[in-house]
């Protein structure tokens, strides 16, 4: 059983509710580009600030904050990939082809990993991970704006 077939069933219910078809062409990145755009940077921002800063009070704030909206960010660009790969479903275009639906996957397995690094306490609190962290959740953004250039792209041409 391929992916299409898995989503299909999820796709055909979405087709019934009679959404217009703008919403499900541009839906996906829309939203998506809200949780980039606002979520990403203020967990990247959060996230140096707590790393640069030498005032304790400014750094324990920005930890606070990082941990609070990174995990968010994560879990809804979970939920905006399989909605994106319905959104395709829905409008019939293949799944695996676009470099746009490669580095969606690329995103979530490097948030995996970061996730993974920081819910361990990077092994006792070891500064080479927690600076492997910082740049690898910055690769992440870049990545992310890279992302979204390829889905304008894919987004304008079907």
């Amino acid at each position: 059983m391929d992916i299409r077939q898995i989503i299909q069933p999820i796709a055909d219910q979405v087709n019934q509710l009679g959404t217009p078809e703008v919403v499900n062409h541009w839906g996906h990145p829309f939203f998506m580009s809200i949780v980039i755009l606002a979520m990403g940077s203020f967990a990247g921002i959060a996230g140096w600030k707590a790393r640069l800063t030498s005032d304790v009070e400014v750094e324990a704030k920005s930890r606070a904050d990082h941990r609070k909206v990174a995990p968010l960010m994560s879990i809804f660009l979970a939920l905006g990939y399989s909605g994106g790969l319905i959104s395709l479903v829905v409008q019939d275009q293949p799944l695996l082809e676009s470099p746009h639906f490669w580095t969606g996957s690329a995103v979530l397995i490097l948030l995996a990993i970061n996730a993974l690094i920081s819910y361990t306490g990077f092994f006792g609190d070891k500064v080479a991970l927690r600076t492997t962290h910082a740049y690898v959740g910055s690769g992440i953004l870049a990545l992310l704006l890279i992302h979204a250039a390829l889905g304008l792209k894919l987004g304008l041409a079907i």
